[in-house]
């Protein structure tokens, strides 16, 4: 039986009086509803500048406000962007503030040094850049030694860095640092060899990144650049660089440092050999030379140059302290440079080249020929290397490598020059056919290239060793017919040359007439040399001046500054016999208004050394003198100037001078009688031709300078002097004021004179005068003596002046009063003259009236007392 369910009984509802909340182990409990907020809360308020610590008026900020200090602070934030901007602040603010530099450069320096190291790159960089651009140059006037040594410290540590681009950067650095302050290098040579041979030798990362070599290679070639070579002293004339020789003066070769750095220097060129060597399969592999590439191969090859001039040098040093040198050339770094470099010599690509790959591969091979010429007496290579290398040297010099284009020229002409200095002796050492075959490519060199190049200039200072050897002054006599033969054709070029350069190129011309002026000092000891160096003056007029149809053409002489003048004015001496072609330039050289009256005077001073040692023929010596007194052409021709530009322009000084120095040099000419006899019809025909009064006054004074009392003139020449100095003398009177009586005295100084020498030559003078004042040769007087004073009026006025100076002489005054029938005719002539025959005004019959009236008196003064 089932039993029944109970009735359910519904749960009544309670009333809850508080609720429990439950918490969680851990919680902080709420505060009370009722519990006061005692929580305060602010804003900070920025106020710029409000406190006297932080007033920067009058200090030198940056863009961004910051004092150097700071920006200094900040060079060592934790942050790469911070530091980079301080460096870029730093940089801003020197550039507007330089004297914060000078007063705080140690302090700068000292901590900027710090960031050498960085780790970022970009840091590193901008730190480079401010070193480079601002630091070093605002230093370069202080001791620099002391902030160098602040800083190597910390390049070196950079150069020892784990991170390979950190110690790429700290060559880069030391480069920067050798290039302000060279010595540095020859401080810490074995240093830095160390650490160059250490990145060198991991060899991992730059046949990837040649970028990075490159620059590490440049620095390289820098400091070996610095070391001490024996070049020969033509090489050292073709190199416009200035190499410092910083181990010279402080480390001889004995010292145990200098010793170290040659251990180092042998190490380092082995690992340069493995590095060309490893570039050499990179070469047959690639489709062409690539710029990094070819930057890389050449400054190893450069380096490895100058570290082989170094080992030579230090060889020739120790040469007098030691017998054999056997010991001293390291025959390991000659196996490495017989095999792995010259071994693989020339070089040449795989495939096709292209333009700019030839110039690149020649240059390779130019740097290795120069190595190997370097080389050559200590590795005895055998004579098939021998000859591949001199079939190299003759291709190269006729231009036969080298590509076709413009590019290629200049290639050619930038480093041909470098193989030159070796061509003295290689000619000398090689068998005649190689011989003639490097000469004949030497002079096509020579006479086809730019005159204005560089080549050219190193071509002049082989020929000059190759003409002179040492500049020994006891030259032998040269009897190889093959080498003469090319002599005198590098000879008889020269003067061709300096007429192509003209004043172009000042320098290379003064490197050719230095060349000519050694050739003729040492002429004298050879005979060929004599010879030649006489045939170069018939070139030679061509420089100076030409006169075709009767122009005159000026050569670069003129135009050449003075110092090259001085070096062709004394190559003239050393001509045994100077010719009159040469002579006859010259001349119209001294003629010219532009050439410079002390160059004038220079010209004279050597040809009349010339002459006294027998160079030049007498007459051809009076005759260039004759010349220039004849034909120089006084500015203005006036002897008074009128015009305040005649002034400023006169030569009336110079050709004073000039006169002044002829008649000295034709006083020392010997006899004074014999040069007189010499002298007077050619300076008797001159005067004849009237020139103009200056040129008239300079021939007279030449006669009275050789001339004697009683005078050595013939009747002939008395006779022709007699219708010239009339019209001569009116004309001095008439162009010169009474008031001047230094200036006519200096014109008419040289008649009185001759007429104190020859009464006869005074008694004819006076003959004339009165005939120019007769009525029937009034009129022609103006055609036939004078040319100032063409008028009646001027000719009387002139004659009364003359007299009247004439009387104040006291020699002529003495002779003139013997002839008192001629000076009685002349004033019986002028006096009938001024009646009718002359016009003129009021004021010049006054004037004219008191002149004659004066001359009168002085006449018949005169006849009394004498």
């Amino acid at each position: 039986m089932v039993r029944s369910k109970a009735p359910s009984k519904k749960q009544q509802k309670k009333g809850i009086d508080f609720k429990k909340i439950k918490r969680k182990l851990g919680r902080k409990l709420p505060p009370p509803k009722n519990a006061t907020n005692t929580e305060i809360k602010s804003k900070a308020i920025v106020l710029p500048e409000q406190s006297v610590a932080t007033n920067k008026e009058g200090l030198a900020v940056s863009k961004k406000g910051l004092t150097l200090k700071e920006l200094l602070q900040q060079t060592s934030h934790h942050n790469a962007k911070v530091r980079r901007d301080a460096l870029m602040g730093i940089k801003d603010l020197i550039l507007n503030h330089p004297a914060e530099l000078r007063l705080h450069r140690y302090a700068v320096i000292e901590k900027l040094r710090e960031r050498i190291s960085d780790d970022d790159k970009v840091v590193r960089e901008a730190l480079y850049q401010l070193f480079k651009s601002k630091i070093f140059p605002g230093c370069a006037e202080d001791n620099q030694g002391l902030f160098i040594s602040l800083m190597m410290t910390y390049i070196f540590n950079a150069m020892t860095n784990l991170a390979i681009d950190i110690r790429l950067m700290a060559f880069k650095f030391f480069d920067l640092v050798v290039q302000y302050y060279p010595p540095c290098f020859s401080l810490y040579a074995e240093k830095v060899l160390q650490s160059y041979e250490d990145i060198l030798r991991t060899n991992q990362f730059y046949l990837e990144d040649k970028g990075k070599l490159k620059s590490t290679l440049s620095g390289l070639v820098r400091c070996l650049s610095l070391l001490p070579s024996k070049k020969p002293e033509s090489e050292k004339n073709i190199s416009g660089d200035r190499i410092i020789h910083a181990f010279e003066p402080d480390a001889p070769t004995e010292n145990a440092g200098f010793s170290v750095i040659i251990k180092k220097l042998k190490e380092l060129v082995l690992v340069l050999i493995n590095c060309f060597q490893d570039f050499i399969p990179l070469l047959n592999s690639m489709p062409q030379l690539d710029a990094q590439s070819f930057d890389c191969i050449l400054s190893i090859l450069q380096s490895i140059d100058i570290a082989v001039r170094f080992f030579i040098y230090g060889i020739h040093e120790e040469a007098p302290k030691s017998k054999s040198h056997q010991g001293t050339w390291d025959q390991a770094l000659s196996s490495g440079l017989s095999k792995k470099l010259l071994g693989v010599f020339p070089l040449y690509p795989k495939h096709h080249l292209s333009v700019k790959e030839d110039d690149r591969y020649f240059i390779l091979n130019i740097v290795i020929t120069k190595i190997f010429l370097h080389l050559r007496e200590w590795i005895c290579p055998s004579a098939n290397v021998f000859e591949k290398f001199l079939e190299f040297i003759e291709n190269a010099l006729l231009g036969k490598i080298y590509s076709s284009t413009r590019s290629g020229k200049a290639t050619w002409e930038n480093h041909v020059p470098s193989l030159l200095p070796f061509i003295p002796k290689l000619e000398s050492e090689v068998t005649t056919g190689w011989q003639s075959r490097l000469l004949e490519s030497f002079t096509q060199t020579f006479k086809h290239c730019n005159p204005e190049s560089s080549l050219k200039l190193a071509c002049l200072s082989m020929i000059a060793e190759m003409l002179l050897p040492g500049g020994d002054v006891h030259y032998t006599e040269a009897s190889d017919t093959v080498i003469l033969d090319y002599q005198t054709i590098w000879i008889r070029e020269l003067p061709l040359l300096l007429i192509l350069l003209g004043d172009k190129r000042p320098s290379s011309s003064q490197v050719v007439l230095h060349l000519l002026l050694r050739l003729g000092q040492f002429a004298g000891s050879n005979s060929f040399l004599v010879w030649e160096y006489e045939n170069t003056q018939f070139a030679l007029s061509e420089f100076y001046s030409t006169c075709q149809e009767g122009n005159i053409y000026y050569g670069p002489f003129l135009r050449l500054p003075r110092d090259s003048q001085e070096l062709s004015i004394c190559c003239l001496y050393y001509f045994s016999n100077l010719s009159a072609l040469l002579l006859k330039s010259i001349a119209s050289c001294c003629l010219c208004p532009e050439l410079e009256p002390f160059v004038l005077f220079r010209i004279i001073e050597v040809l009349h050394a010339a002459y006294k040692a027998g160079h030049i023929q007498i007459a051809d010596h009076i005759s260039f003198f004759m010349t220039l007194l004849s034909r120089f052409k006084v500015i203005p021709e006036n002897i008074y100037p009128v015009r305040e530009s005649d002034l400023k322009v006169s030569n009336h000084g110079t050709f004073k001078s000039l006169t002044s120095m002829v008649c000295s040099c034709l006083s020392q000419m010997g006899d004074s009688s014999v040069v007189f006899q010499i002298l007077q019809k050619a300076t008797l025909d001159l005067i004849l031709l009237k020139p103009p009064l200056d040129n008239a006054c300079a021939m007279l004074r030449l006669l009275i300078m050789l001339d004697s009392k009683p005078t050595r003139l013939s009747e002939q020449s008395i006779i022709a002097l007699s219708n010239f100095l009339p019209g001569y003398l009116m004309d001095v009177v008439h162009c010169i004021p009474e008031d001047d009586a230094r200036t006519w005295r200096y014109y008419l100084l040289p008649c009185f004179f001759l007429f104190d020498r020859s009464n006869k030559l005074l008694k004819l003078v006076l003959y004339v005068i009165g005939s120019f004042l007769t009525d029937s040769s009034l009129l022609l007087a103006s055609h036939t003596s004078t040319q100032y004073a063409t008028d009646s009026l001027s000719q009387i006025n002139a004659t009364v002046s003359l007299l009247l100076l004439m009387y104040k002489d006291v020699k002529v005054q003495k002779i003139i009063s013997l002839y008192r029938t001629e000076i009685g005719s002349i004033l019986q002539s002028i006096a009938s003259l001024q009646s009718s025959e002359v016009k003129m005004t009021i004021e010049e019959r006054h004037r004219f009236q008191c002149s004659f009236e004066q001359l009168k008196v002085v006449t018949c003064t005169s006849s009394v007392s004498w």
